[in-house]
């Protein structure tokens, strides 16, 4: 009886298919980043082009944003803090808009990061198809790659969205838990703000 019932576990093992996160359900923590290719975007005053693989930093925060939504505009005094907060400790943070609306549309971008002074290269990616690779479904999202481009976290920056009342800063600790050669702790948290809207294919 025994061994059935490790025959029936292994088996169970073998048979399970691969799940996605708790709340994404397209990737999951430790599962290579999806592409991110010949992107559109602006860097302060220039136009840029986003190329994942052309990027040395040892860590790389993709965060999903849309020009339109009031929880990102809370939060972008944050992550311009965090983009220079890391700077120089090899963490990228690349910016993406995937919504299909003329606010949140390139020259909206351009317009919004000259307004706000954004310190990180933000793209727009007409085609949709980064957003549905990661599985983003809220702005602004967040997912953290190591060097060797998997993702170590995914979900919201911290934990409210009024920032003086933040106790956990869920992005700050997974990098510096990456920075460190140390495992991070918490790798998924459900993402927070406006509902990103897909085409319909």
């Amino acid at each position: 009886m025994r061994k059935f019932f490790l025959s029936a576990a292994a088996l169970a093992l073998v048979a399970s298919p691969a799940f996605a996160g708790e709340f994404n359900k397209v990737v999951s923590p430790g599962d290579p980043s999806p592409a991110i290719a010949n992107i559109p975007a602006v860097h302060g005053a220039k136009d840029a082009t986003i190329n994942l693989g052309d990027v040395k930093e040892d860590v790389v925060v993709v965060v999903f944003l849309a020009n339109h939504c009031p929880v990102v505009t809370a939060y972008e005094d944050r992550i311009i803090e965090f983009a220079k907060a890391y700077k120089d400790k090899g963490v990228k943070v690349v910016g993406l808009c995937v919504n299909d609306n003329e606010t949140d549309k390139l020259p909206a971008i351009k317009t919004r990061v000259q307004e706000k002074g954004y310190n990180y290269v933000y793209g727009y990616d007409a085609s949709q198809q980064v957003g549905r690779a990661f599985g983003a479904t809220n702005t602004p999202q967040f997912f953290v790659l190591d060097k060797d481009r998997k993702i170590q976290y995914m979900g919201a920056l911290d934990d409210n969205r009024n920032e003086e009342k933040v106790e956990k800063q869920f992005v700050r600790d997974a990098v510096d838990s990456i920075l460190s050669g140390k495992p991070v702790e918490v790798a998924e948290t459900q993402p927070v703000g406006c509902g990103i809207r897909y085409n319909k294919k």
